[in-house]
């Protein structure tokens, strides 16, 4: 009998657990290393062990005798993914792309070096230049684009952490304080006027084969991504094709394997800005699990082993994703029932995690002809999950 095919994923979160669904119906072992014995992945990946993925000894035993190697996240030391390369090991992504998602100072210099639309910006460096001349750095920007701006960390930073909003110098101490425990450096950015921030997402292969999926509206809330609808509403067609041929340039560009979201604002006037991008699957992509006839899920794992990829085609004309953010409901596992039986029609996903404020602990989906229905099933269910309540 034939060996199953195995692949290695770095990082025991929520973007691994929904990874092996899809590698179960494809015939794929999933190895992981996990952050705990408990974490989201480790729950249903069976073949895990405990490490560091700072650890390249660990790093080594999970990918012992596994050809290819994927990401829960971009933390991985890219020192240590090079390391993986020379032993055998394909890193997919590669060090040579995950760089740019793990410094975002990188990230806006490369996008410039390729000529996508973004936001001004500048990048200073307190530790090496002083934080004097920081100032002085983060002062002339706001004299040249405008106060206030956004101040971001370089690194590390999600979900709102890590971004800060400055409208005068006196604002800076505590961004300054922040980024200087954490040795980064800083990012400045104009703020953008947008209507909206959109997502779009594609998956490729290392011979470069590419599908790409709809465009998708996001809606925010202090940072946290809480509602997607695919796709998004009143998309005007010439920026739909904008924004997925920004996506696919960051794609080929960057030589990324895998699948890679790229958040955009739209604004006002009507142009794309490149806000971020993750080179995994990412939250904006989760309705795909039930809206989509090849999840993002599973067009990842077909990518990295270089599988023939699936159509991203929506399966019904909407599909709307709301997070499950800690709330008042405390046993996820009892109030399931109540959401089943109000909405049995809305997909819930639970990541088995322990519940606290504002931390994501799942997803629904609801599909369906009817916009306005499938917004109201969807919050419907969430609201269910996350407060107990019945009537929103």
């Amino acid at each position: 009998m034939a060996a199953v095919p195995e692949l290695a994923v770095i990082g025991g979160g929520q973007l691994a657990r929904m990874m092996q669904q899809p590698a179960i119906a494809l015939g794929i072992r999933l190895r992981l290393l996990a952050e705990g014995p408990d974490v989201s992945a480790a729950q249903v990946v069976v073949d895990h062990e405990v490490g560091d993925y700072t650890d390249l000894d660990a790093l080594r035993r999970i990918t012992a005798d596994v050809d290819v190697v994927t990401f829960d996240h971009e933390h991985v030391p890219p020192a240590h993914l090079r390391a993986l390369q020379d032993s055998g090991v394909a890193c997919r992504p590669g060090p040579q792309a995950l760089i740019y998602a793990q410094d975002k100072g990188d990230m806006r210099a490369k996008l410039a070096e390729l000529s996508l639309p973004a936001p001004a910006f500048a990048v200073v460096d307190p530790g090496t230049d002083g934080a004097e001349v920081a100032r002085a750095e983060l002062a002339a920007f706001g004299e040249r684009v405008g106060w206030p701006f956004i101040v971001k960390t370089t690194r590390g930073g999600y979900d709102g952490k890590g971004v800060w909003k400055v409208a005068s110098l006196d604002e800076l101490d505590e961004p300054f304080s922040a980024v200087a425990a954490s040795g980064a450096r800083m990012l400045a950015e104009e703020l953008v006027d947008f209507r909206r921030e959109l997502s779009a997402q594609v998956a490729r292969r290392p011979s470069g084969e590419m599908v790409v999926y709809p465009v998708v509206e996001s809606r925010q809330r202090d940072g946290i991504c809480v509602e997607v609808t695919a796709p998004a509403p009143d998309l005007d067609v010439a920026t739909a094709a904008e924004a997925t041929a920004v996506a696919t340039s960051v794609a080929e560009g960057l030589d990324v394997v895998g699948m890679l979201a790229v958040e955009l604002f739209e604004t006002q006037d009507g142009r794309v800005l490149v806000n971020e991008f993750a080179m995994r699957p990412h939250n904006t992509g989760h309705w795909s699990i039930d809206g989509a006839e090849t999840s993002q899920f599973e067009n990842h794992v077909r990518a990295v082993l270089d599988l023939p990829l699936g159509s991203p085609s929506p399966r019904q004309e909407w599909a709307v994703m709301v997070n499950i953010l800690g709330g008042r409901v405390t046993d996820l596992v009892a109030q399931r029932a109540v959401a089943l039986a109000a909405e049995p029609d809305v997909h819930i996903h639970l990541y088995g995690k322990d519940v606290k404020p504002g931390r994501k602990v799942g997803h629904v989906t609801a599909t369906g002809d009817d916009l306005d229905d499938v917004l109201r099933r969807a919050r419907r269910s969430a609201a269910i999950l996350t407060d107990g309540d019945e009537t929103a």
